[in-house]
């Protein structure tokens, strides 16, 4: 008999899972999606400072699970799950499932100051990161034509929120951008003027790095003309300044790096919710109490045997997509499930280019071979061979001709990417959308 596996989600956690039961006899899979594209979140920051284009880091669905006659891919939203009737609620109808796999990833939260995020955009969905490029370079844009001095500081002050990775690799890419970049480009702007701000609640940034790494990616954004304000909470936001604590400033662009939390269909589920909002599974990433609904990747809420909940990061959600579909072929095959054991392969964060932190635990880098060491992995896990070839060869070309002092390739890729034709994200072609809108991440 075939069972009917759902999976809602096409991020690192749902393409896993269906990687596995691709072709498996007696397995017929359908993932839905609210993009046509699964996104590489960890290089949309690049995209974000018009280091890479959209489609580097932005393939279609389809076409990654091609080769695998026994997967349906849809297109749509959920709205929510009957879970004894076995029922996904869409906005294309009703769905029935044997097993289903939530992985929904998260949003950005703005601790109850939604108001504050038109004005501070996040960076979860490609969407949000063309409309952070395109603040950027109007920024520049205002500060070559400004003839008042005030508002020229104003555009070239970029405030970023949050100490985390995201946040750091951000703040290092606006620093490269002014630097060697766009400063060539302009005629009427002084690099030197730029002010790049990262703000930091918390005592150090990179908090779940060692103290030591913490300090040398502190010391490598200093290199860049990032200023680290830390133990610096944000009081209030408006369209063209920033409060953090008492001190006012003014600037054009903030770019939010700080909080997340759970999608919003978390919240009409009924089942039980942990930190940030995300949903506590058991052993084998069951909501508790039904065998037949796994949860994983950032939406899934799971406590590791020394009693801490697993970060959101795309290993973490790949290892949990792994073993939801090895229990499901187990449950088919009546064999009991399996625990989900977490192997730590480390945490690497970028701070520009031959820049970075590499911590797996039983050795630590930083500097140039921490850069080579995050520019592989990264490679290695990117969808499809001709965008790794691609964004390998704009690293190398990037960096080469950096090292020259001329432009590096992100100058010139951002003008074209520009200019190219908004397509439909729904359209035949299966291409990422290109729209510039600014939408909620959700």
């Amino acid at each position: 008999m075939t069972k009917e596996v759902i999976i809602v989600g096409g991020g690192f956690a749902g393409l896993k899972a269906a990687k596995v039961l691709g072709n498996k006899e007696g397995i017929q899979v359908t993932l839905i999606d609210k993009a046509n594209h699964h996104l590489f979140q960890p290089l949309l920051y690049q995209v974000a400072t018009a280091g890479l284009s959209q489609s580097d880091i932005a393939m279609p669905i389809r076409s990654i699970l091609s080769e695998f006659k026994n997967i349906k891919v849809l297109q749509g939203e959920v709205s929510g799950v009957d879970f004894d009737g076995r029922t996904v609620m869409t906005d294309f109808g009703r769905l029935s499932y044997d097993h289903l796999i939530l992985a929904c990833g998260v949003r950005h939260c703005y601790f109850g100051k939604e108001t504050w995020e038109p004005h501070a955009p996040g960076l979860k969905t490609l969407e949000q990161a063309l409309e952070i490029r395109r603040r950027i370079l109007s920024a520049f844009e205002v500060a070559e034509r400004a003839e008042d001095e005030a508002v020229r500081r104003r555009a070239l002050t970029f405030v970023v929120v949050g100490g985390g990775p995201t946040g750091v690799e951000l703040a290092g890419a606006i620093g490269e951008m002014t630097r060697y970049t766009l400063g060539r480009d302009f005629r009427n702007i002084d690099p030197k003027l730029t002010r790049i701000i990262l703000v930091e609640a918390g005592d150090r940034i990179l908090s779940s790095f060692p103290k030591k790494q913490s300090s040398r990616a502190t010391r490598d954004l200093e290199n860049l003309g990032v200023q680290v304000w830390t133990k610096s909470p944000v009081s209030g936001i408006r369209e063209t300044s920033i409060e953090v604590g008492s001190e006012k400033i003014e600037t054009m662009t903030v770019l939010w790096a700080a909080g997340i939390t759970a999608t919003d269909l978390n919240r009409g589920l009924g089942v039980e919710t942990g930190v940030q909002g995300r949903i506590v599974v058991d052993a084998c990433l069951n909501v508790p109490g039904r065998r037949d609904v796994f949860v994983a990747g950032d939406q899934a809420a799971f406590t590791d045997p020394s009693g801490k909940v697993l970060p959101c990061l795309s290993p973490v959600a790949i290892q949990q997509g792994q073993c939801i579909a090895e229990n499901i072929l187990r449950d088919q095959a009546g064999e009991a499930m399996e625990p989900f054991d977490y192997v730590d392969k480390g945490q690497m964060a970028t701070i520009g280019r031959s820049r970075a932190i590499v911590d797996f635990g039983f050795f630590r880098l930083q500097g140039f071979m921490a850069w080579l060491t995050w520019l592989l992995v990264h490679i290695y896990f990117i969808s499809g061979f001709n965008n790794r070839l691609s964004i390998f060869l704009k690293w190398c070309l990037s960096y080469l001709t950096n090292k020259k002092g001329a432009r590096i390739i992100s100058g010139a890729t951002w003008r074209f990417f520009d200019t190219l034709p908004k397509s439909n994200p729904g359209d035949a072609s299966g291409a990422p959308s290109t729209s510039t809108s600014f939408k909620k991440a959700e």
